[in-house]
């Protein structure tokens, strides 16, 4: 049985803890052993991790990680969001709550109307200004529902509201944002986004045989790793595959058969990898190659943070930044080496999407249990230099 490598190491996560537990409590910090001398500077401000509340839905960090600047749909967008919030009030004030965000949305939507149209691509402005039509009547039946008190019917109008919204958003992106640097523009890339469905075979459930997981892949945000996956799925590479790992921090898979830990590319004979890609906040494009912590970058931001529950990531050697193939995870819960806003896999495990629905139920999925497949849903024209079309 040969040994697992590429997956993220708790010993070396089990350090920056130690720092910046120091940081914020004032006990004493952990010396970091020689290999991990970059760790020694970890987390100098302890204000990162108390900037403000995380977010952790799926589809809002999705939503704010598209490269659009229109504050006037954020507008709308951000009380759409706080109902969740509003929904988590006792008793008749929660609905109270609701009407304020709705009311607040709408506004926003009436004043901010012709900057969002203003910031549609030319092609998609005709679909935008229907969605921006359709919501604005969601709105109004959004207000009979909190009206008629029927508190069960909000969370799914808010959800059907949001992914107009999203959409929205979507169409502002004109083009794609920035240039893959030339030594990885000729591997399978996203410029875009995708969307994939995961069955999985549950064994040991008794109440469930199967499950579907869908995906949403940040190609934006990701791209060679975002591409990567997608084109390893329309190799059918993951179809029949064991879930390998499942210890209720993460559920991980990709590791075939045989003495390689990677996907084989027949056309060289070679394991096939990627290079780490972290789009930080702010930035133009994705470093590569290199951790946040190894290029000093302590204070920065990722744009697809391991904040919510399903976030999918590389995995890849522990002293390789540049080693990730085929190996995926998923991170499953917060715990004291994962809490959201202070998360210290951020900026050394490239993420590239988020679980969107059925999310809850990875934490069911088992070592043994069985992808049967995953098929691309849509956004397979974003990708390029598909090389499963290759034969050999």
């Amino acid at each position: 049985m040969k040994v697992k490598r590429n997956s993220f190491s708790w010993r070396e996560c089990a350090i920056s803890v130690a720092l910046s537990v120091g940081l914020i409590t004032g006990a004493p910090t952990f010396g970091p052993p020689a290999y991990a001398s970059s760790l020694e500077p970890v987390l100098p401000d302890v204000s990162v991790l108390i900037s403000g509340p995380p977010i952790k839905d799926p589809g809002a960090l999705l939503r704010y990680a598209l490269p659009i600047d229109n504050k006037a749909i954020r507008e709308v967008q951000k009380p759409l969001e706080d109902i969740t919030d509003s929904l988590k009030v006792a008793g008749v004030r929660a609905l109270d709550s609701v009407e304020r965000n709705v009311r607040q949305a709408s506004k926003a939507l009436n004043n901010g109307r012709s900057l969002i149209l203003a910031g549609l691509a030319e092609p998609k402005r005709a679909n935008g200004e229907e969605l921006l039509n359709k919501l604005a009547v969601g709105f109004e039946e959004l207000q009979r529902i909190v009206e008629d008190r029927n508190r069960d019917a909000v969370a799914p109008k808010q959800k059907e509201l949001l992914q107009y919204v999203g959409t929205v958003e979507e169409d502002m992106v004109d083009g794609f944002p920035f240039e893959i640097p030339e030594e990885y523009s000729n591997m399978p890339l996203l410029k875009g986004r995708a969307t994939v469905d995961m069955k999985v075979k549950i064994k040991d459930n008794p109440n469930m045989e199967d499950c579907v997981f869908r995906i949403v892949l940040d190609g934006y945000n990701a791209p060679v790793t975002a591409g990567n996956f997608v084109d390893l799925v329309k190799r059918k590479f993951y179809d029949g595959m064991e879930i390998q790992r499942a210890d209720g921090f993460v559920v991980q898979t990709g590791d075939p058969e045989g003495p390689a830990e990677g996907f084989i590319d027949p056309s060289t004979g070679k394991i096939r990898t990627v290079p780490l890609e972290i789009m930080v906040d702010g930035d133009k494009a994705p470093v590569y190659g290199e951790t946040l912590e190894e290029l000093g970058r302590y204070k920065a931001q990722t744009k697809l943070p391991f904040n919510a529950f399903g976030t999918m990531a590389m995995a890849r050697e522990e002293f390789d930044d540049n080693s990730a193939s085929s190996q995926v995870f998923w991170l499953l819960k917060e715990s004291e080496l994962t809490p959201s806003n202070a998360n210290i896999l951020d900026g050394r495990y490239a993420v590239f999407g988020y679980v969107t629905e059925n999310e809850d139920y990875l934490a069911d999925v088992k070592v043994g249990d069985v992808i049967e497949s995953i098929q691309v849903v849509s956004g397979l024209d974003n990708l390029v230099n598909p090389s499963y079309k290759i034969v050999g």
